[in-house]
């Protein structure tokens, strides 16, 4: 199992929702987050000073899947929510090595779906 976690956006949710559901993506979880990368939060519109960083608002959503789904769920993702563009976000891709369902106590693959 693969731990798939996306930083964003917040626009992007709509699109990212709608990929992992249409790969039976049963659930998934979203924080609001703050974040910048390269750019140190610069936007065109903004007065830069080139010393500042600043935190923008992002989404960080993540969800549990088997292995073999995560190159085409990866791939569905980049092409949904990418712009091409600075502020496209990131993914991480982690191994789990347990999932338990606290409700039934179902272990791993049976926890996730």
């Amino acid at each position: 199992m693969k731990k798939i976690e996306v930083v964003t956006r917040p626009e992007k949710l709509v699109g990212l929702k709608e990929v992992l559901a249409s790969h039976n993506c049963m659930g998934m979880t979203v924080y609001s987050v703050m974040g910048c990368g390269r750019q140190k939060g610069y936007l065109p519109e903004m007065n830069f000073t080139g010393d500042d960083i600043n935190l923008l608002p992002k989404i960080m959503a993540f969800v549990v899947v088997e292995d073999e789904v995560v190159e085409d769920i990866l791939a569905d993702i980049t092409a949904t929510i990418g712009t091409g563009k600075n502020g496209d976000g990131k993914i991480f891709v982690t191994d789990v090595l347990e999932a338990v369902r606290v409700r039934t106590n179902e272990r791993n693959s049976d926890a996730i779906g």
